[in-house]
């Protein structure tokens, strides 16, 4: 290569590289110029599925483009998590999802198909919650000492169903703080594992009360205890499972917003603006009311610390409940 032809292919590049941030800048004001896609790694009726329902109707509002909802439920989340970590990074098609595929399934799982960290960026938090342990209105258990009871009566008989990391450890924490022993079954997502306990077919759910508490307050469920260590809004006559018979006994859950890792800077500050605009509208603050979750948003580097501690925190939880990695 002569120096002539040296200088022409720096200086092209350099001017290549100067560009990229105008590039970038150019994306970001214009976006969205087309419809998004949320990705909810969970079923149809989920606490998930709600609230990301929710939060693209009012992005739809703040922008007059469509917020496709695209369920793509199974495995723990992971088939929907893997979804958009493979998606092109330009901010539209966003994973709407809870600690479960961020925080919990390391722990739970040898391998993944997408890493937590790595695979994505960071948008906002949405919210965190409480869970409801929920029975059949057969079942003889009128409390949570009373179900105690019946499972110390029937070693390894009762069943409990969950259809998310949170429910299967807030759960699998249950049995090894009550020093009982249930039969877990797995499910793709909550509202399935609802329709089980309705039929009778499980005995016990820890159910997100987005899912749970309409079931409840429709007398088709009963309420024997809240996962929180403090009596909750929505349902202020359940008590805690701590007081009612596990002393010490407390979980709960979060729903965050990501895109694929490598999404410019500017569209990540972009739709970081609309879901917390969107989380201040009427639909995201029905759904909170609703379901008792706390309209809880962040910046993305808040939420990439606030994953990092709960991923810590989960794993503790899920060491000290003796569940092995499968």
């Amino acid at each position: 290569m002569t120096p002539a032809t040296f200088r022409k292919t720096l200086l092209a590049g350099l001017i290549g590289m100067l560009s990229l941030p105008l590039a970038g800048q150019a994306v970001a004001a214009g976006y969205p110029d087309k419809p998004i896609t949320f990705v909810v790694p969970f079923g149809p009726g989920s606490a998930t599925d709600q609230l990301a329902r929710a939060i693209g109707q009012g992005i739809t509002e703040q922008t007059n483009q469509v917020v496709v909802i695209e369920n793509k439920p199974g495995a723990s989340a992971m088939i929907g998590a893997s979804d958009v970590a493979r998606a092109q990074p330009d901010g539209y098609r966003v994973l709407i999802t809870t600690n479960t595929s961020q925080s919990a399934n390391p722990h739970l799982y040898k391998t993944l198909s997408y890493d937590p960290v790595k695979d994505f960026q960071p948008v906002s938090l949405l919210g965190t919650g409480g869970q409801i342990m929920v029975v059949n209105l057969d079942s003889p258990a009128k409390t949570v000492k009373e179900f105690i009871q019946l499972a110390k009566d029937k070693p390894g008989e009762l069943s409990f169903g969950s259809g998310s990391s949170s429910s299967r450890v807030a759960g699998e924490l249950f049995q090894q703080m009550a020093d009982v022993e249930l039969l877990h079954v797995p499910y793709k997502s909550n509202p399935l594992v609802i329709t089980d306990l309705l039929g009778g077919q499980i005995d016990m759910m820890m159910a997100d009360m987005a899912t749970g508490l309409p079931q409840v307050k429709a007398g088709k469920l009963r309420a024997l205890g809240v996962t929180d260590n403090q009596p909750l809004p929505l349902a202020p006559d359940v008590p805690t499972i701590d007081s009612a018979g596990v002393p010490g006994y407390k979980m709960g859950y979060w729903f965050g917003a990501y895109v694929p890792a490598n999404t410019p800077a500017d569209v990540v500050s972009k739709l970081n603006d609309l879901i917390i605009n969107a989380s201040k509208r009427d639909a995201a603050q029905q759904f909170y009311k609703q379901t008792g979750t706390k309209p809880v948003t962040s910046t993305p580097e808040e939420l990439a610390k606030f994953q990092a501690e709960e991923t810590e925190k989960w794993g503790t939880i899920i060491k000290n409940a003796g569940i092995e990695p499968s």
